[in-house]
C-alpha cells in the first residue's frame, strides 16, 4: 500500500495509513508469535516499513489538520 519512495504524490488519507499501520502492527505481533522474530531480515524490512507508515501517518495527519484549519479560518498571512 505504502511506498516510502511514492513520487507519484497520490493523496492517501490519514484514516488510510492509519488503518495501514495497524496492520504492520498487528503483523509485528503475529510475527513474534510464530518465531518470525527471530530472522533479523524480516524484522529489519518490518520495522523500516513501521517506521515509513509512521513517518507518513504523521505527516498526512498534519497536513488534514492544517488543511481543515484554513478552510475554517483562512490562510495565514503575515
Amino acid at each position: 500500500m505504502f511506498d516510502g519512495n511514492q513520487t507519484d504524490h497520490t493523496e492517501i488519507s490519514a484514516a488510510d495509513l492509519q488503518d495501514y499501520l495497524a496492520q504492520l502492527q498487528a503483523e509485528r505481533v503475529l510475527a513474534s508469535l510464530e518465531g518470525l522474530d527471530r530472522n533479523p531480515a524480516y524484522v529489519a524490512d518490518l520495522d523500516e516499513a513501521l517506521a515509513e507508515a509512521e513517518s507518513a501517518y504523521v505527516l498526512a495527519a498534519v497536513i488534514e489538520i492544517a488543511s481543515l484549519r484554513a478552510e475554517i479560518d483562512g490562510p495565514l498571512v503575515g
